[in-house]
């Protein structure tokens, strides 16, 4: 939820009687785990429509990543697949201001996702840093206030998909291996994309072994 993050500028807006720990919603949810379940629940259903719908020789916009989002959270969220309006940070690092959004997001659809979708590669370490710069630029604008990490996974899984791979495995991205995975999307600011390559390397791997 946003109380993972420092929230800067436009105050973010919570569900009455949700104590500040569950952001205004059209469900009228107040606790966090009923939150947690219901977000991963319209995942996993958004998730198959979106490998149902995906085309294999589709090259993704930023209109593509704001339709995934809605049609995740559209049912919760009122600003689900719109741009956020809040600056946020997490842990000390800020994420791209938030008016500077929509300008970052055409960036990057001119540059990683024209250059990196439909995801054709061949082989372990073109498709892992294909996957680590698209996945590093995306967290990086963070363009949703909720949800961008998760996001950003399943636009890495759907161009995984593309290449030829399983359904990506991200179970293994916690512990230690999480906290690297932080500090290469930090990084990924100064366009150093080798240690979420690494990451992606090693997702790979994991989902191919899991497969045989």
């Amino acid at each position: 939820m946003v109380t993972r993050y420092d929230v800067k500028g436009v105050e973010a807006e919570f569900e009455p009687g949700s104590r500040g720990r569950v952001l205004r919603n059209l469900q009228a949810i107040c606790s966090a785990r009923e939150m947690a379940r219901r977000e991963s629940e319209t995942l996993v259903l958004a998730t198959q429509q979106l490998i149902d719908n995906t085309e294999l020789d589709q090259t993704f916009t930023s209109a593509d990543i704001c339709r995934m989002h809605a049609l995740w959270l559209g049912t919760i969220y009122p600003w689900a697949g719109q741009y956020r309006q809040v600056n946020v940070g997490k842990d000390g690092f800020m994420f791209a201001a938030a008016g500077e959004v929509p300008r970052l997001m055409r960036e990057f659809e001119r540059g990683p996702l024209r250059e990196f979708t439909p995801c054709r590669m061949t082989g372990l370490e073109a498709q892992a840093r294909a996957l680590a710069v698209v996945h590093v630029e995306l967290v990086l604008i963070h363009p949703f206030r909720e949800g961008n990490g998760r996001c950003s996974r399943l636009l890495a899984m759907l161009m995984g998909l593309q290449a030829g791979l399983p359904a990506l495995d991200f179970s293994g991205v916690r512990g230690e291996e999480k906290r690297r995975y932080i500090a290469a999307v930090q990084v990924g600011l100064g366009r150093d994309y080798e240690p979420m390559t690494a990451i992606f390397r090693r997702i790979i791997t994991r989902t191919l072994r899991l497969q045989r």
